[in-house]
Order: C-alpha cells, then structure tokens, then sequence
C-alpha cells in the first residue's frame, strides 16, 4: 500500500514516523519551543536525524479551547519553515483547515494536506468565489491527504464529548468524508484517514479507538494514528498524581506501538527517536 503525495509515493507496507513541528507559542506540549523559523528548521532537521519519514508542519494550535488564529496570522509562521522544509528531501505534510493556507503551502511544493475539519471548515463570511478546501485538494491533482474525525470544535470539542459509540460514528464519518473527496476526482491513493485522538473524545472513548482499531480499517484506506503526549495518557503514572504533557514518553510510545500492531499506517509523534527505537523491536519480531 502507498500513499500518493505530491512528490512522494510513501510505503505504508511498514509503519511510518511523522515528526510534529510546532511553530507555535501555545500547542499543549512544546509551544513557543519552535516558533521561531529558525528553531522550527533546526527542529525539523533533529526530527529527520532521530529516524522522521514524514514532518508535519503546523502553525496554529488546535488544543482544546484554542482561539481561531487569523489568517495572516498563520501564513506569517508557516510559510517561511515549509519554503526550507521542501528542501530536505522528505514528504513535508502541513497541519491546516484554511484553503487559503492549503493553497500557499501547497504552491511552495508542499506533498500532504493535514486537515482536523477533514476540509470541512469555510470562513463565515466566505463568498461564492472563495476556495473551497475539498475543490482546492482535487484541483490540485497529487498532494496527499489526511482527514480526521474531530467532534464540535477545539473551543467546544472536550465541553460536551461525544455519546454513544464513537468507533462506528467516527469510522462512518471518515468514510463519508472520503468518499466525499473521492467524487470531487481524488484517487484514494491519495487518502488517508485519522481518528482524531482526545478530539472530543472521552479518555474511555479514545481507548475504545485503540482496542477496536481494526474496525477502523474495514473500509480499506490507511490511518494515521496521534496519541503522542494526549491527556488520556495523563493517568498512567501509577502514583495518582497526573502525568505532565512532558512525562507521557513512555506511555506515548507503547500507544503508538500498539497502534502500529493493530495496522495504523503513520505514527504521529513528537519522540521520533524513541517511538522508531520501539518500532525496530517490532519489525525484528515481524
């Protein structure tokens, strides 16, 4: 199985690493740690050292109860890192729901869109000649795809979490979406679907996505899977007292591993070192 992207057709036959590059002051676990260009790119490069197959650049945080940023906003942090990023010779995946910001990332060569609205979302006061995320993606003719299941939105989504049972609402939804892409002209090569781990989920709820992942799979395309430092880790340290966005390394890596062996295609990690350490003791096994 590949996955086709704008400029690379990436093997999914083994589990892929993708490296999380913040380039904001307030994401939930390493904001403002690479919000400058000059620090996201050395951190980019660190990434690709410690075993990255994929970078996913994002310029707006989607942490529960974050603010919209405003567009120029976020083309201001993004577009300096992804004109260097396409230089290293790595798929660059970009974390956006904005069409404006597709487009741009996707002008400066760009490979995979990375989207939590799954190209739903459109500015409120869009008008008819406005682009449109879905229209943008299949005009655009290869860039990769990646559609998440997000309930509500990061303002609401943790206020009221979703109720019944998540595996089969999400997995509908993410078939949904893709088929929706699908008849817009793009292949299914080109797609890949994500759960949308702790996004207005309960931490009951994103086990249940874990343990039943293969149901998940059913549909025939491949995930992504991001359980990298997410709260529903937060209670694992056997004390009673929470663990710290920073302190969930080992509990991060054995989800991610367990994701992998229930067939998720991309891991979506900020430890890129020691979550392809883990997969190297699975792949000798397999």
């Amino acid at each position: 199985m590949k996955w086709n992207t704008t400029r690379f057709a990436i093997d999914l036959s083994r589990p892929k690493v993708m490296g999380i590059v913040n380039v904001t002051p307030d994401s939930f676990s390493d904001g403002g740690q690479h919000a400058s260009t000059r620090a996201a790119l050395q951190h980019c490069e660190q990434l690709l050292r410690d075993g990255a197959d994929i970078l996913d650049i994002g310029g707006e945080s989607s942490r529960p109860g974050a603010q919209p940023l405003p567009l120029a906003q976020e083309l201001e942090r993004l577009l300096p890192v992804v004109r260097e990023a396409v230089r290293l010779g790595v798929p660059v995946s970009v974390d956006t729901y904005k069409p404006q910001v597709m487009q741009a990332v996707l002008n400066l060569g760009a490979d995979i869109i990375n989207d939590i609205w799954a190209l739903r979302w459109r500015q409120p006061d869009a008008g008819a000649t406005e682009p449109d995320a879905i229209g943008l993606v299949a005009a655009h003719g290869a860039c990769g795809v990646c559609l998440m299941h997000m309930h509500r939105e990061p303002q609401t989504m943790q206020v009221e979490p979703m109720a019944g049972d998540v595996v089969l609402q999400v997995r509908q939804f993410l078939e949904r979406s893709a088929q929706a892409l699908q008849a817009h002209g793009v292949q299914k090569e080109r797609i890949v679907l994500d759960p949308g781990i702790g996004f207005g989920k309960t931490v009951a709820q994103n086990f249940a996505l874990l343990a039943r992942q293969d149901e998940l799979l059913t549909s025939g395309y491949p995930m992504l899977v991001g359980w990298s430092r997410k709260s529903s880790l937060a209670g694992m340290s056997g004390s009673g007292a929470p663990l710290s966005a920073h302190q969930r390394l080992v509990p991060s890596v054995a989800a991610a591993l367990l994701a992998a062996q229930r067939g998720a295609s991309v891991l979506r990690v900020h430890d890129v070192r020691e979550t392809v350490q883990a997969l190297r003791v699975l792949n000798a096994l397999e």
